[in-house]
């Protein structure tokens, strides 16, 4: 019978070939082209062709899986990787992931893994503090990312609102429920609403204003027509940190429009609730502290391996309300304990231990160590948007995030315009960038989430830009 585990002698002659690759492409990520050519015949082709039958050595097989990784793959550890929230990862993280997949911890049950899940409750603790929750209300969980978060906020709201609603599910409903959020909300929130049954159209979609923010005025108008139509408001989606522009929503208000009409009030900080760490960032997020849940995605700007996100909630009970079930087969040790079984506390039965790398991390770097890299980050933001105005570009979000939205004005007419750039940046291999549409208008984009760019590869990107800028003029 085949040996899983190998020899002691063959793992570590494995360890060593894994450890030295991957230490060369860690250390030596700029060497990389961020965007390689990619090509979906050859890769398929690649992978078709070495199939599950050859007799190939472990070694061979493992030089193959990483060339392929270099070479197929847009390398967002680059720091000209300048595109979506994609960040090079810290070292803390990558050993976090390797110890958790060597011990294998089974966090459904408090009793299987005490330590992992005591852990992870620890860090729901800890940041709830830091978003300003009372000690005493703190709740949460770890997620596997911003799309199972935010569908656990809308369950939590609708439990929350229907006291028959984990018996009856929408059958308990007999009013519409209204979700408001703005134009510019993630795409999660159609997907969480679709997945618990209650369809797109009860989201009502609330403009925005010349920041990308949610109006709030508009707000509360629509939240009266749909008392007036016979429809029931169930919660309000604020986002700390918008996808495309950086935006953030005026919290302080809409938690006083939600306490009024008594709204789950979520806030969505995958990306920007990072921000609660930084000193001169954390007072962008005011009002944060009344929302009823908060999701934050550590694999963003908290630079960790993906898919890390964080739960949280000022309502003690309202995550075994809307989770708890009993399964007879489950360890039943600690059932005389005060202890939480995660299989009946979130989505997830089966867990990971992905709490450890945040957890590793903090204990490697501390909350200091967090506040220097986002601080980091925040200056080069300012910098990039100043060489940007510069070189004669117009800005055309306001945030105080990492993120330039821009245009030409004199050119962006020309919807060819910003494609054709962003193609140019791209195909040279040099750095990475998007684009992305404000008001009907398409503009360039630009995001820092590596905390290993330098001002040297802001100002070469931006030089690239402009020289793509100068060859479509010619063209043109």
């Amino acid at each position: 019978m085949v040996d899983f585990n190998l020899t002691k002698k063959e793992r570590n002659e494995l360890y060593e070939l894994v450890i030295n690759r991957l230490e060369n492409y860690y250390d030596k990520t700029r060497d990389y082209a961020v965007a390689p050519s990619l090509d979906v015949t050859e890769i398929r082709e690649l992978i078709a062709n070495y199939g599950f039958k050859k007799d190939t050595s472990p070694s061979h097989t493992l030089h193959y899986v990483i060339d392929a990784l270099e070479k197929y793959m847009i390398h967002t550890s680059h720091p000209r990787y300048l595109g979506l929230f994609n960040p090079r990862v810290n070292f803390a993280g990558i050993l976090a992931d390797l110890i958790t997949a060597v011990f294998n911890p089974q966090l459904a049950s408090w009793s299987q893994a005490p330590f992992p899940v005591e852990v992870e409750s620890y860090l729901v603790q800890e940041f709830g503090k830091k978003f300003g929750f009372d000690p005493e209300c703190i709740d949460g969980v770890f997620a596997t990312g911003g799309a199972e978060a935010n569908l656990t906020a809308v369950l939590c709201a609708l439990n929350n609102k229907y006291p028959n609603f984990a018996k009856e599910g929408i059958f308990s409903i007999n009013k519409r429920p209204i979700i408001y959020c703005s134009d510019e909300v993630h795409h999660s929130i159609a997907k969480a609403v679709k997945i618990a049954g209650l369809g797109y159209q009860v989201i009502n979609h609330i403009p925005v204003d010349d920041k990308q923010s949610m109006r709030t005025v508009e707000l509360e108008n629509q939240i009266q027509k749909d008392i007036a139509l016979g429809h029931q408001p169930l919660m309000i989606v604020a986002t700390a940190g918008t996808t495309g522009t950086g935006a953030i929503d005026d919290l302080v208000t809409i938690s006083k429009i939600a306490k009024k009409y008594q709204l789950w009030f979520h806030t969505d900080g995958a990306y920007g609730g990072a921000a609660i760490l930084n000193n001169n960032l954390k007072a962008t997020l005011d009002g944060i502290e009344s929302s009823d849940s908060i999701i934050i995605d550590a694999h963003k700007w908290l630079a960790l391996p993906m898919g890390i996100s964080l739960f949280l909630t000022s309502h003690k009970d309202i995550l075994n309300k809307t989770f708890r079930v009993t399964a007879d087969y489950m360890p039943r040790e600690a059932n005389e304990l005060e202890v939480t079984n995660l299989f009946s506390h979130s989505i997830q039965w089966s867990r990971r231990f992905i709490g450890l790398k945040l957890y590793l991390s903090l204990l490697f770097f501390g909350w200091e160590g967090y506040d220097q890299v986002i601080e980091h980050q925040r200056q080069l933001g300012v910098f990039l948007k100043a060489q940007l105005i510069a070189s004669n570009w117009q800005l055309k979000n306001n945030t105080p995030f990492p993120i330039a939205c821009f245009t030409d004005d004199t050119i962006s007419s020309n919807k060819e315009f910003t494609t054709f750039v962003c193609d140019e940046v791209i195909k040279s291999g040099e750095s990475w960038m998007s684009q992305y549409p404000i008001n009907g208008l398409h503009t360039l984009r630009l995001s820092i989430t590596n905390y290993a760019s330098t001002k040297e590869d802001v100002e070469a990107l931006v030089e690239q830009v402009n020289q793509a800028r100068k060859k479509y003029l010619t063209l043109a």
